[in-house]
């Protein structure tokens, strides 16, 4: 670097630091300004000697700058030996985690609710082990604190300390969603007209059910107790909220109740929100709930389960539009009457405008078939052979076989005596209704194409639930105290929006699991004194570290560097 000196065409001279560097595109040399510092007979009323000052400036940045870029020696001592259940090796990846934990603000929100509690822990601190531990190496409460040591954060708490935090952070579970809700919207400008509403469940390693953990409807079709998990998200993927349930709550009585958290309970300011949500949650109540807010929804509907005369509009040709020669789709406005339960249990009849989309893929309908060929299979089998079944082994196959019988208490199959035969009829109907959804919605102005392409985002809240489950590994969950289970869902919570936004941020060109993975190889070794080496460096970790100024590439770095690196990503 060195202090250029720029004669104007009116006589006056331009200082600023420079620097020259070899291009090696247009091979040759170029100077790039480092700091403007003005015209010289102004700073003449600043400094006494302008040049002299800042000539002192550029040698001591020079200075720095040698020190800094100056080869690092290693004395390396053959005979040190490693101490027994000790590991030099510290996790760097997170420093990414750091940054947006920081940006949120969580720090603050824990700092701030902590100084009127007596406890002498540090709950932001924990929080943080439990976030980055969860996305990094996701384990019990017991092995995460076990490991607190490949972090280089002062992390002075003891096991017992984790385990009673997660009360105190129950407490705040639904103040910190509405807290890094309202950053989330100042900072990725988040768009809630559209919301996007799914559940699933959460089993528990115990056989056991109690009051929370109960039996109920496993989406991994599993025996053991659940809890159920309703999740709001928006657009881009990020989620907005999530509300915990009894493990036997059926997904239609989540909708209402989740609504009225971010709502009525909290004020999360969505504004009119237009709700979608799977058939799952078709029922007259959520319809009414979402309509009598003002809201809007977009709701897929079962074609199969439908009136007769919903089932002859979908097989009508008439009003089909052609996309391609894969897709066609049509749409219409129908009223259609929905059961409403009111306060007193009693139920009423009501009328509501509906926008009926009819959508058909002929990869959907093969895709069917084929399905539906194996079930055929087992049918056939069952009528030749209904010795080898009872009710539970024939499940599936049963439906297609006519004049069956089941022995109520035992299960096993009464009509042995007769001739068991295929349902042709049915098998006909139902094939012929292959390939065919149909999306219901409030919003008569939208476009049957629009209303598709809305529903499509659905996808993204199902891939955010396989996320939590398999590489956040948010179950089997290894607690049992209530207020410690919802503790633990918080921050699954918070680790999947901090991966959203990370994902978000590099514009969705990298999956979760590859974000990971590769924050997992920011790896490096303490070689001696205050010296570390890291071992890997990728694309992937190249383009975090652009986005979020943090520099995963050096291959040897001082122990200052490094926490001075993670100094800069708390600042917010």
């Amino acid at each position: 670097m060195y202090l250029k000196k720029s004669k104007r065409k009116d006589g006056r001279i331009y200082m600023s630091i420079a620097d020259g560097f070899y291009d090696k595109v247009k091979k040759h040399t170029r100077t790039i300004t480092i700091q403007s510092l003005g015209y010289l007979d102004k700073l003449e009323s600043e400094f006494d000697d302008p040049i002299a000052h800042f000539s002192a400036v550029v040698k001591k940045m020079n200075e720095e700058k040698n020190i800094k870029n100056s080869p690092i020696i290693l004395k390396l001592d053959s005979k040190k030996k490693i101490h027994i259940n000790t590991s030099s090796r510290k996790n760097f990846g997170y420093a990414a985690l750091s940054k947006i934990y920081h940006e949120l603000e969580i720090d603050k929100f824990f700092i701030n609710r902590q100084r009127t509690q007596n406890f002498e822990y540090d709950t932001n601190a924990i929080m943080k082990l439990l976030v980055y531990s969860r996305i990094l190496n996701p384990s019990s409460k017991k092995k995460t604190y076990e490991n607190k040591d490949i972090y280089f954060d002062k992390l002075d708490f003891s096991l017992d300390d984790v385990y009673r935090s997660l009360s105190h952070i129950n407490k705040h579970k639904e103040a910190l969603q509405l807290w890094m809700h309202n950053h989330i919207k100042e900072q990725y400008n988040r768009n809630t007209d559209i919301v996007y509403y799914d559940v699933t469940n959460y089993y528990f390693e115990i056989d056991q059910p109690d009051d929370f953990r109960k039996k109920g409807l496993s989406k991994e079709h599993r025996p053991n107790p659940i809890v159920q998990m309703g999740l709001l998200m928006d657009t881009k993927g990020m989620p907005i909220s999530y509300k915990l349930f009894n493990g036997n709550t059926v997904d239609k009585l989540t909708l209402r109740p989740m609504l009225k958290e971010v709502i009525v309970n909290n004020d999360y300011d969505l504004g009119r929100i237009i709700v979608v949500a799977d058939k799952g949650l078709n029922t007259g109540d959520n319809l009414n709930y979402t309509l009598s807010g003002n809201n809007g929804y977009v709701i897929s509907q079962t074609v199969r389960g439908g009136t007769q005369a919903f089932k002859d509009y979908v097989l009508d040709e008439s009003g089909y539009t052609w996309i391609g020669d894969k897709y066609k789709i049509k749409s219409r406005l129908y009223p259609k009457e929905i059961s409403v339960t009111s306060v007193t249990g009693k139920k009423t009849k009501r009328t509501v405008d509906e926008k009926q989309v009819i959508f058909y893929s002929k990869d959907y309908d093969k895709r069917a078939k084929a399905d539906r060929a194996k079930t055929i299979e087992k049918s056939k089998d069952l009528a030749n052979n209904p010795g080898k079944y009872n009710k539970a082994t024939s499940y599936g196959a049963a439906k297609y076989i006519k004049n069956i019988e089941f022995d109520k208490k035992t299960g096993e199959i009464l009509s042995l005596s007769s001739i068991l035969t295929i349902d042709e009829e049915k098998l006909r109907k139902e094939e012929a209704l292959d390939g065919y959804y149909a999306i219901v919605t409030s919003e008569m102005d939208k476009t049957a194409e629009e209303i598709i392409e809305i529903y499509r985002g659905l996808w993204k809240i199902e891939e955010s639930f396989k996320v939590t489950k398999s590489d956040l590994k948010t179950r089997p969950v290894y607690l049992s105290n209530k207020e410690h289970i919802e503790a633990h869902f918080l921050t699954c919570f918070i680790a999947l929006v901090i991966t959203r936004i990370i994902q978000h941020r590099l514009d969705n060109k990298y999956s979760i699991t590859k974000i990971i993975e590769n924050l997992n190889k920011a790896f490096c070794t303490h070689i001696t004194e205050n010296i570390y080496c890291f071992e890997e460096y990728t694309t992937i970790l190249k383009d975090i570290g652009r986005l979020l100024e943090i520099d995963f590439s050096k291959k040897f770095c001082k122990l200052s560097e490094i926490k001075k690196s993670l100094a800069s990503t708390k600042k917010g």
